[in-house]
């Protein structure tokens, strides 16, 4: 070994010993604030989502490189998240089983060092954390290749929750079973959107092979690895978590496939500097009824970035709209255009302010 790189390699042994003091001085500063607040009384949640969005953005901001602002802003998010764990252990309950890509954002969003609980089924997640048993819930909401995922919206119509954060997934879908053989696939097990979201792959290297809808990729894997000839669309961790092989990666049709998940809690968030705010909105079946509740957002300068309508359940032909618009209900301008929506809707109910997806 040379003396220079012996000289580098004591450099990095240094600063790994001064990475580690810090990050346990962190550690204890946090249980002192736990101890803190349990000897003043203070039951207030110890997880504060506007302020984690503050913090990870501030250090993306002041990121020098040579790591990127993501990879550095997750490594802060998982000391975060193993901090928060020393004050209050959270359970997060997700769309499960095991090995989805929702679980795979619950992670993304709240770090390694929570427990997260498979559901069956999106209502099961709300009901989970409505009934205390989870902290939080993490739900898929929309695609950027496929759509809304209707069964969410659905979810807001009746419960009570409070949308307290968002999550942005990049999704990477692989090919996988327990044969390598493609000419020996019987059957495509997938979730419907997933299907959807692979179908020009599928036609081109798959076709006519049929193609059966389960409620989750995670599923499809695990059926795929107990089934001849059958194989599975999910990502790499259900391979893993099922040991299948990976047959073929990134099948997916769009590069930039994308899904958008929703972080729902009991908590009402308060401003973090970048925020949305999301609506339900309920109007008479009349003409012009959907512009005199859109017309307040404009007249006050509020962006909309999302409309989604869906059966109200109130009786034929009656929609409820949801929307997404920026900023905190808060703030002057959002908070004036929610004055003047309640006089022109039938309903408005916000489901919650929370900050911007910042990882």
């Amino acid at each position: 070994m040379s003396e220079e790189l012996k000289k580098l390699r004591d450099r990095i042994d240094g600063l790994d010993e001064e990475i580690q003091r810090l990050i346990s001085e962190r550690a204890t500063v946090a249980e002192t604030v736990a101890k803190t607040k349990r000897e003043t009384g203070d039951d207030s949640e110890f997880y504060r989502a506007e302020r984690e969005a503050e913090v990870l953005r501030k250090i993306k901001e002041r990121n020098i490189g040579p790591l990127s602002d993501d990879e550095i802003a997750r490594l802060f998010r998982e000391i975060m998240s193993a901090c928060l764990a020393l004050e209050q252990k959270l359970t997060i309950a997700f769309l499960g089983p095991d090995g989805t890509f929702t679980q795979t954002a619950a992670l993304k969003h709240f770090g390694h060092s929570v427990s997260t609980l498979p559901m069956a089924t999106i209502a099961d997640v709300f009901n989970e954390v409505e009934t205390g048993s989870a902290s939080y819930g993490v739900v898929p909401i929309e695609n950027s290749t496929e759509g809304i995922i209707s069964h969410t919206l659905d979810q807001f119509i009746t419960s009570e929750l409070q949308v307290c954060g968002e999550v942005e997934l990049r999704i990477h879908h692989c090919l996988m079973g327990t044969d390598e053989d493609l000419s020996k696939v019987k059957k495509i097990y997938s979730h419907r959107q997933s299907l959807g979201q692979c179908r020009r792959w599928l036609d081109n290297n798959l076709q006519g092979i049929e193609r059966q809808e389960v409620n989750s990729n995670a599923e499809a894997a695990k059926l795929a690895a107990k089934e001849k000839g059958a194989v599975a669309i999910a990502g790499e961790t259900a391979a893993e978590l099922y040991g299948l092989k990976i047959l073929a990666k990134n099948i997916e049709d769009e590069v930039n496939n994308t899904t958008r998940f929703l972080v729902v809690g009991h908590r009402v968030t308060p401003p973090s500097g970048k925020d949305k705010t999301s609506l339900l909105l309920l109007t008479d079946n009349k003409p012009g009824a959907l512009y005199r509740i859109l017309e307040p957002l404009a007249r006050n300068n509020v962006s909309m970035t999302r409309i989604e309508s869906r059966p109200s359940g109130q009786g034929m032909w009656n929609y409820v709209f949801f929307v997404d618009v920026e900023g905190h209900r808060s703030e002057p301008k959002l908070s004036k255009a929610l004055e003047e929506l309640s006089e022109s809707a039938s309903k408005v109910k916000i489901l919650g302010s929370y900050p911007q997806a910042v990882l």
